[in-house]
């Protein structure tokens, strides 16, 4: 030991600059961790709470949002209401029985019947149809598939093909999930589908070239695809048919596919199928795609397929192409200095960057950012890179709730989500990225109930200082502009003081996704939200409500308040 020691001792005095370099790292390395193991306190959040005298003002008297509690039980615990399911459901998802049951030991008829079983306790998510025959050369369900072997599991089939507006769900061979818009195939005996799910156990994933297939209750029918199609819905035919719809062919033997391929080619974004007329054109003023018909109006037989409708001469059904429109795609710079600032503000995971593609695909300008993005700057969105005061952006976003920087802006347009929405994107965002998601492990540990402690009262602040110190504020609720994307974005437009044409409005609409929407691959199967957790948000809705109300605005839509 001594020889090593005085060996080290001779190195070190031929290079001492090694000897001081080794020194500090260690002395910082120290530093560093005696700073961690000493830090207490919550991580401080940017327009954090006040006391109740520093949000009291004008106008907009304090209304108890901080006198609520702002620390929740560390246990991440699932709720007693169990998972909770995506959007995409149309009744209320019913409580889940216990699985942990003993597993009967009986053959494949057992498993079978014990798979339907479970099926018919999930109606409320999809319907359980049957077990078809499938065929690897032509499949039953041709739309999207995806395979895991190790974690598969129904509803994981079901809100894949679901997000994709697929009508149906498909579960082959334990691990493997086929969508679809038609079942092109034949019943098999139910027994046949008798593998069990890799990721459930206790339910049935089809079998060897047998599928279980589910029928999708799909909220939201525009959402629907019919391959690389949107299906847009079923229209009564334009008064001025042959101007809305310039292009058009006589196919005897139509069929989607066909129709689709055709106004591709002729690269139009619109595909109108009327009987044995195939039409092609643009959203327009003389067909905006505005007042839906019932879908049986339009639900005539195509000649070519037996299980796809083609709409009729009176009724038109329409799908939107993978055809970009480009009247709305043009965007740059403002030709010269804007004489307000203007604030595109929200809380994080509020829909911000959404709005900013709608704005920028509106008005034909660049907005910029109070920060600085690369991925969102490398993403097209160019104004990102200027100061936020160099004035060259129709708006300005910001996370920002402080009164100095509220007062920065000459006027604003406040984005407002529902709190159980925006905490979860927001939490995926930071653990995950733009279009990412949080791990597992995230949702179940300490960071996800820290998470809503820290950021779910600031919801409420940044709302109530918003509507304190800002001087003209237009509020928009995310839910509204998901829902009549064209007025409130006429609204939002008309703020800034940009004449937009309807036509590009129109066009925003057929280009409204952009490239920041997450899949629903990796939807939470259950509410992380605790009965505590809830109890406090409750507080802040009311609270910011109310705050509305006193302004003369509209309030918070009712599905803001606890499920």
């Amino acid at each position: 030991m001594a020889k090593l020691l005085l060996k080290l001792q001779r190195y070190f005095r031929r290079k001492p600059v090694r000897f001081f370099t080794l020194l500090a790292l260690y002395l910082a390395a120290g530093s560093l961790v005696f700073l961690h193991s000493g830090f207490s306190g919550e991580p401080t959040v940017p327009g954090s709470p006040r006391s109740p005298a520093a949000a009291e003002g004008p106008g907009l008297p304090y209304l108890g949002v901080m006198q609520l509690s702002r620390g929740f039980k560390a246990a991440a615990t699932m709720p007693a209401g169990g998972r909770r399911h995506g959007p995409w459901f149309k009744s209320a998802s019913k409580e889940p029985s216990d699985r942990g049951k003993s597993r009967e030991n009986g053959g494949a008829r057992s498993r079978a019947l014990r798979g339907r079983s479970g099926r018919e306790k999930e109606e409320d998510r999809a319907r359980y149809i049957g077990c078809y025959e499938d065929n690897t050369r032509q499949r039953t369900l041709r739309g999207m598939s995806f395979f895991d072997y190790k974690k598969m599991t129904v509803f994981r089939c079901q809100d894949n093909c679901a997000e994709r507006g697929y009508l149906y769900a498909g579960l082959e061979f334990g691990a493997e999930c086929y969508c679809g818009h038609k079942i092109q195939a034949s019943n098999a005996s139910e027994s046949e589908c008798n593998m069990e799910c890799k990721g459930e156990r206790s339910n049935t994933c089809g079998g060897i070239n047998r599928l279980s297939v589910y029928r999708l209750e799909l909220a939201q029918e525009s959402a629907r695809r019919y391959g690389s199609a949107i299906f847009r819905g079923c229209f009564r035919r334009p008064e001025n048919v042959s101007i809305a719809l310039p292009a058009s062919q006589l196919m005897l033997n139509m069929s989607v596919d066909k129709c689709v391929d055709f106004c591709t080619e002729k690269e139009f974004p619109l595909a109108a199928l009327a009987g044995t007329t195939c039409r092609c054109g643009f959203p327009s003023t003389l067909f905006p795609l505005h007042e839906r018909e019932d879908e049986q109006l339009c639900a005539h037989r195509c000649a070519a397929e037996e299980f796809e409708s083609c709409g009729s001469a009176e009724f038109l059904l329409v799908y939107q192409t993978q055809v970009q429109d480009n009247r709305c795609m043009d965007r740059r710079f403002l030709p010269s200095r804007a004489k307000q600032l203007v604030a595109l503000a929200s809380f994080p995971g509020a829909g911000n960057t959404w709005a900013r593609h709608l704005i920028e695909l509106a008005t034909g300008f660049y907005t910029g950012s109070y920060y600085f993005d690369g991925s969102l700057y490398n993403k097209g969105f160019k104004g990102e890179r200027d100061h936020w005061r160099s004035g060259r952006t129709i708006c300005i976003k910001t996370h920002e709730s402080g009164q100095k920087e509220i007062e920065s802006f000459d006027s604003a347009i406040l984005l407002i989500r529902n709190p159980y929405k925006a905490l979860m994107a927001e939490f995926n965002r930071k653990y995950g990225g733009h279009i990412g998601f949080a791990a597992h492990a995230h949702w179940k540990g300490k960071e996800w109930p820290e998470f809503v402690a820290n950021y779910a009262p600031w919801w409420a602040t940044h709302t109530l200082d918003w509507l304190r110190y800002g001087k003209k504020v237009l509020v928009v609720h995310f839910e509204d502009l998901k829902r009549d994307l064209f007025v409130q974005l006429q609204r939002m437009v008309a703020l800034l003081g940009v004449t937009a044409c309807e036509d590009r409005l129109l066009c925003v609409e057929g280009q409204k996704d952009g490239n920041f929407k997450r899949s629903g691959l990796r939807k939470l199967e259950y509410d992380p939200y605790t009965a505590e957790m809830r109890r406090a948000i409750s507080g802040y809705i009311r609270t910011v409500d109310a705050a509305l109300r006193l302004r003369n605005l509209s309030g918070l839509p009712e599905d803001y308040y606890p499920r």
